[in-house]
């Protein structure tokens, strides 16, 4: 299935929080973002992390 880039992908409550938090409400918004940024907010975990990478590659994108 592939993620839109205008949604983020189906990650838990508390990561999706910490995205929005942090002003990315979209998969777009997370290209290039260095993945030691999102690693450090607080809510997002190892698997919300590989979740978001594999929804980027999808698309040809990938974390910074």
């Amino acid at each position: 299935m592939v993620t839109p880039l205008d949604a983020l992908p189906k990650i838990g409550v508390p990561a999706t929080r910490a995205l929005a938090g942090a002003g990315y409400d979209s998969l777009r918004k997370l290209a290039g973002v260095p993945q030691a940024e999102l690693a450090s907010l607080h809510g997002m975990g190892p698997k919300a992390l590989r979740l978001i990478e594999q929804g980027l590659e999808e698309h040809g994108l990938a974390l910074g």
